[in-house]
């Protein structure tokens, strides 16, 4: 016996259709370089040129161990929310009849509460990974500063060379911490599907908003792409400015 309705398999594709999609949008179609993210992975690699300029990095440091705790948190959080996910399949039994005192459909659907909770486990699992792999590559980009060499006479490009590869790095960084976050919020979305379907699809479309505003319409985008106008050092000029980011699936890579 099918446990999903004909609305929350609709429910569910729209779902995946608005996450994929979202993704896709901000990461490989043309759109992408008129988002906040694309603003600021050019930002990136205009902090690893003007590092590779100063003799003292202990400043670039301290940022890089700033982000790094920063995706820690979420990383941490990520399991809290699997284990969280985990308590309320052990407690069914005593939710849906919590479910039945508020009048909500899933007090008489135990095994749809289920399969909804587990596909929950999935999105916070998938957070993890991505959380996960961005720490470490903020790792990486901080042994990369640590190795980027002073500039000299005999080798003026070499650190410069150094920055290019750091803020590659660090972008690659960027993108999957991104990826996590939005699973983090189109979380939220989801919420709405233990309560209705067709709630689920409102509150996806809702998030979905959200997310296209921060990225095309926010003020903070506005405030990153105004900050490209401003003069950029020698060093800057001369590594150059790549755009393109993340790996060939939204998704994993």
């Amino acid at each position: 016996m099918d446990v999903l309705s004909t609305t929350d398999y609709a429910a569910l594709a729209w779902f995946v259709l608005a996450w994929f999609g979202f993704n896709i949008a901000v990461e490989y179609s043309p759109l992408k370089t008129l988002t906040l993210s694309s603003a600021m992975d050019d930002h990136r690699r205009r902090w690893m040129a003007t590092m590779s300029a100063r003799d003292v990095r202990i400043m670039d440091v301290g940022i890089l161990n700033g982000l790094q705790q920063g995706t820690g948190f979420f990383a941490s959080t990520s399991l809290l929310a699997i284990g969280g996910c985990f308590a309320l399949l052990n407690s069914t039994e005593r939710i849906l009849q919590v479910a039945t005192h508020l009048g909500l459909p899933a007090s008489n659907a135990p095994v749809l509460w289920e399969v909804k909770v587990l596909g929950l486990t999935l999105i916070f699992a998938y957070a993890f990974f991505k959380f996960g792999w961005a720490y470490r590559l903020f790792n990486y980009t901080t042994i990369l500063v640590g190795a980027t060499p002073d500039i000299t006479r005999d080798e003026p490009e070499l650190p410069r060379l150094f920055a290019a590869e750091a803020g590659d790095l660090m972008v690659q960084a960027g993108v999957h911490f991104n990826r996590g976050q939005r699973a983090f919020f189109f979380s939220i979305g989801y919420l709405g599907w233990f309560v209705d379907p067709r709630l689920f699809a409102a509150t996806t479309l809702a998030v979905l908003i959200v997310l296209c505003r921060r990225q095309f319409f926010s003020r903070a985008r506005s405030v990153a792409t105004s900050a490209h106008q401003l003069p950029s050092s020698p060093s800057m000029r001369a590594v150059g400015s790549k755009i393109e980011t993340g790996s060939s699936n939204p998704f994993t890579g």
